[in-house]
């Protein structure tokens, strides 16, 4: 298994629909990204970045894997304290993606 580029900042994604839909402002680690209404936040965090998350029991980079909740690899922390997976929730206006672990393994 080959692990994702180390640069976060390097989508592996482009968007192909939905291109004319109203931005959507949001956060990751604290970065002003955008995206579009209607994304899913998986879609939102990688068409910005080029991981979901970093993996909890080691520095594997995570990026989803089923996309329909039953697999468990996108779990995504919120600043306000929500844990959320990613593919099944919608972004909205002014989440706060956090991704930088904490000295107990979790943002």
């Amino acid at each position: 298994m080959t692990d994702l580029p180390s640069d976060l900042s390097a989508s592996q994604f482009s968007r192909l629909a939905r291109a004319d839909a109203a931005p959507i402002a949001f956060t990751i680690d604290g970065e002003p990204v955008t995206a579009r209404a209607g994304d899913l936040l998986i879609t939102a965090i990688l068409v910005n970045r080029g991981a979901v998350r970093r993996f909890e029991f080691g520095d594997a980079m995570r990026a989803g894997f089923c996309l329909m909740g039953g697999c468990q690899d996108c779990w995504v922390d919120l600043a306000d304290g929500r844990r959320l997976r990613a593919c099944t929730v919608l972004v909205e206006p002014g989440m706060a993606v956090v991704t930088a672990k904490t000295a107990g393994g979790r943002p």
